[in-house]
Parts: structure tokens; C-alpha cells; sequence
């Protein structure tokens, strides 16, 4: 629950949130986005995201993966800060080598795809775990046909990004992110940029990562996800968290006009 203010013990792993952010504030010029947003994704749990354009949710989901520098507050995966380090009772910011190192962790799939054109599906896959974990090419490519079999496209491997509708490329991204093997996957709207008759086949795909326990962070308005696949659902406006809690009560049951107001726009 966002209003929590509770701070995970670092020698109880089993009981701590995999994701906990503390008054997290970000501002672009003299706006600030982030308001001091909190909350806790326990391990296998899925939060989705929702709110008006502008609220700051993917503003936040940048955030949690340091993509975006945070100007106040604390987010944590698995009990360590992102971006940041504690030495002698101070935090410093990491360098881009141990940012990038802490990545690994943290999966993340974008509204636009963001796949190499010049590489087939199953070299897309296959570049981070080679380039960035080490792995062997054939265990690599074991692995990256293990993964398109899993979001249903065993037999596109060979097919490159132009050749594949936006669903399917969408897909590939998942698989992309599934193959550093996260802790964490975050997903900014990623069906926003695909054709209604597609957004189907990539839900499907969160849904059973859902259902096989993946942690999972999700800005969306796709409200029959939210409903169906989200232990929690958050909404936010203005860079603040109106309201939280699980998916009958925010969404059935909204205790905010604020709430109202935006499900009634959507639904």
C-alpha cells in the first residue's frame, strides 16, 4: 500500500517488498513530475499503473530503473538503492558501469519496441545475454528460442523487425527482457502504440508472465488487464498517488472523485 511508511529490514529478505520507493520527487525544470510517490511491489506481485497523461507514471517507471536521475526521496529493488550508493553515511550516485551492472536485474519494455532493425528476432534476444552476461552463444540462442516459443513466435526467429506486425515486435520485446532473466519487469503502456486487433496477443503474454509470478510494474489503461491480472492498482494524478489498493475496490468501488472522473473516461 502506498500509505505505508514501513522500512524493509535488510536482514528479513523474505518479508521485505522486491520494490520499495520512499517519497520519490523528480522534476523536469521547475515542474515537478513526482510529488514524493511511495509504495511496495512485493515478489510476484503486479502493480499496474494508471492515471491521466502527464500524471508522472512512466516518469516513475524511468525512475525505478534509473533511467531518469531522482531528485529526493529512495527506491530500492531487493533491498539495495538503484543508482545510488551508501559510503560512510552519505549516498552518492554509481557510475554507468555499476547503473548498467544493476540493470541486469530490472527488465523493461517500452511503448515503441525499441528492437535493432538490422537484427533478426532471435539475435535481438540473444545481443544482451552475449554482450552483457557472457552467455555462450548456443546456450543463448537455446534460451532465446525457449523464450519466442513462450510469447507464441517459435517460428518467426529468423524474421526481422520490419517483417513482423507491431504485436509480434512487441512480443520480441518482452522476450528481450525475459532473457536477462529480471527480478523485476516494468512495462511503460506497452500497448499503446498497436492497433486494437493486436493488443490482445501481447496481453496474453502478461498475462501468463502474471500468473507464472513474475514481479511485474504496468502502466497501462487497458482496465480489463487491471482488473484481471493486477494484485494492486495504483492510480495517480499530478504527480501524486490519489488512490491504491486492489483492483474491486479502485476500480469498482473508487473512494476518490479524482478516481471516478478518470474511470469514467476510460471505461
Amino acid at each position: 500500500m502506498t500509505d505505508r511508511e514501513r522500512v524493509p529490514d535488510p536482514t528479513a529478505s523474505a518479508h521485505q517488498p522486491l520494490l520499495s520507493a520512499r517519497k520519490v520527487r523528480k522534476s523536469f525544470g521547475g515542474v515537478e513530475v513526482l510529488k514524493g510517490i511511495s509504495l511496495d511491489v512485493a515478489a510476484g506481485q503486479v502493480m499496474c499503473l494508471l492515471g491521466p497523461s502527464g500524471s508522472g507514471k512512466s516518469t516513475f517507471l524511468r525512475c525505478i530503473n534509473h533511467l531518469e536521475r531522482i531528485d529526493g526521496g529512495r527506491i530500492s529493488v531487493d533491498g539495495e538503492l538503484v543508482g545510488y550508493a551508501a559510503r560512510h553515511g552519505r549516498i552518492f550516485e554509481m557510475n554507468r558501469r555499476e547503473v548498467a551492472k544493476q540493470r541486469r536485474g530490472i527488465g523493461m519494455v517500452f511503448q515503441r519496441f525499441n528492437l535493432f532493425p538490422h537484427m533478426t528476432a532471435l539475435e535481438n534476444i540473444t545481443a544482451a545475454p552475449i554482450g552483457v552476461r557472457g552467455l555462450p552463444k548456443p546456450a543463448a540462442r537455446d534460451r532465446g528460442r525457449e523464450l519466442l516459443d513462450r510469447v507464441g513466435l517459435a517460428d518467426l526467429a529468423q524474421s526481422y523487425p520490419a517483417q513482423l506486425s507491431g504485436g509480434q515486435q512487441q512480443r520480441v520485446a518482452i522476450a528481450r527482457a525475459l532473457a536477462m532473466d529480471p527480478q523485476l519487469l516494468l512495462f511503460d503502456e506497452p500497448t499503446s502504440a498497436l492497433d486494437p486487433e493486436l493488443v490482445g496477443d501481447v496481453l496474453d503474454v502478461m498475462r501468463a508472465l502474471a500468473a507464472d509470478g513474475m514481479t511485474m510494474v504496468v502502466v497501462t489503461h487497458e482496465i480489463g488487464f487491471a482488473r484481471g491480472a493486477a494484485d494492486e492498482v495504483v492510480f495517480m494524478d499530478a504527480g501524486i498517488v490519489v488512490e491504491s489498493g486492489p483492483p474491486a475496490r479502485v476500480l469498482d468501488n473508487p473512494q476518490n472523485p479524482r478516481t471516478q472522473a478518470f474511470l469514467d473516461s476510460v471505461i
